[in-house]
């Protein structure tokens, strides 16, 4: 790689009329046309008769995409064998653990699906599709502004279960009354047809402002997508694997519990946020 400074340049751009005319051409030919994406535009001809030359074209793409690794939440369970043999009835001991502590480790991966800085999905909506409320609370507007940035078949609207309560307290004083819609066998609360499901991970501040996410989910519909992988060994759920790591001395079992998890926005509009939503008191 050679670097000249500008005054370099032109010094000897001056000198050689032929690299003056080869850089007056390079200024002059038109830019490549693009979208308003910024990506080159994929030329198509329509509306023409008989056989005009048809316009050549190619789909612009990253040569590095970027890859997501999948995130990790772990921990050793621990129980006394004396518990495991004795305490096993009505209830096994080891299993209602196990259960308890998958359900901690759950937590923690919804947690990190919403505020990892990496892949959460908090800090990874594009700066265009983030939009601020008009008044503060959340009003029906602002959350038709907010289905606007997931235009194309928007799933699920997330919210903390403050920031719902605040919504529809708007809703009263306008005489709206949301309907409520069946999702996955229990009635909650919806918007224009989208659920609105309560999120507790979705953080509220100190001066009791929140936000609202809007999602399109599904790798069909170019959504938001877990990523996990299956057939890990000693698979327990998917994505989960339970390891025994045997018997101290003190006859103690010892359990490595193991999740791996990650999310990806596949493209710009699968993913709209409400920010500033005050929550009230």
């Amino acid at each position: 790689m050679l670097s000249l400074t500008r005054e370099a340049f032109q010094e000897i751009s001056a000198r050689s009329e032929t690299l003056r005319g080869h850089l007056d051409a390079l200024a002059a030919a038109p830019a490549p046309a693009r979208n308003k994406q910024g990506e080159a535009a994929i030329e198509v001809a329509s509306g023409h008769t008989g056989e005009p030359t048809l316009p050549t074209t190619f789909a612009d793409y990253e040569l590095k995409p970027r890859e997501y690794e999948l995130s990790v939440a772990q921990t050793v369970l621990q129980v006394h064998t004396r518990v495991a043999d004795l305490y096993n009835e009505p209830m096994d001991q080891i299993e209602q653990q196990l259960r308890l502590t998958i359900e901690a480790l759950r937590e923690r991966q919804e947690n990190e699906l919403v505020n990892n800085p990496e892949f959460g999905l908090l800090h990874n909506a594009d700066l265009k599709q983030r939009i601020h409320t008009r008044s503060g609370p959340p009003t029906p507007d602002d959350l038709d502004e907010l289905l606007a940035t997931v235009w194309k078949d928007p799933s699920v609207i997330l919210a903390h279960p403050r920031a719902i309560a605040a919504f529809g307290r708007e809703c009263n004083k306008r005489g709206i009354y949301p309907q409520a819609i069946d999702f996955g066998g229990h009635s909650v609360p919806a918007w224009r047809g989208v659920p609105m499901l309560p999120c507790n991970k979705i953080p509220v501040t100190g001066t009791r402002t929140s936000s609202i996410l809007a999602l399109r989910t599904g790798e069909e519909r170019q959504g938001v997508i877990g990523l996990h992988q299956t057939g890990i060994p000693d698979e327990y759920q998917p994505s989960l694997s339970v390891r025994f790591m045997g018997i101290s001395e003190k006859a103690i079992i010892s359990y490595l519990v193991t999740a791996y998890y990650s999310a990806a926005v596949l493209v710009p509009d699968a993913l709209g946020i409400l920010e500033d939503v005050e929550v009230g008191n």
